[in-house]
């Protein structure tokens, strides 16, 4: 991104740049290999599910936050992954290289 860029957006819509910004400090992580993953609503295997990635997607974690205990290819966990509004997956078949937290907790 260019400071021209900036400067126009600034300029024309405060809430592209935050966006923007948000966007820009997110880092994706593969999902597992071989895997289709279910998307749901919230961080529970009882919500519905919202959509189904395809095998070989990334997923960008904006927040995290502990869900229901999920035993998945990476091991078993309750952190859940928020990945967009109102789409969550279980951070089990995320390869965030960590076993704990590494995102802000959602609503915090």
């Amino acid at each position: 991104m260019t400071v021209d860029r900036v400067e126009q957006i600034e300029g024309g819509d405060e809430e592209a740049v935050t966006a923007m910004a948000a966007s820009a400090s997110v880092t994706y992580y593969p999902v597992a290999p071989g895997v289709r993953l279910n998307v749901r609503s919230g961080p529970a295997t009882s919500y519905p599910i919202v959509k189904v990635l395809p095998e070989g997607s990334r997923v960008g974690i904006l927040c995290q936050t502990p869900g229901t205990t999920v035993s998945g290819y990476y091991g078993t966990s309750n952190i859940w992954d928020c990945i967009g509004s109102g789409e969550y997956v279980s951070d089990t078949y995320v390869n965030t290289g960590s076993d704990g937290y590494v995102r802000p907790r959602c609503g915090s």
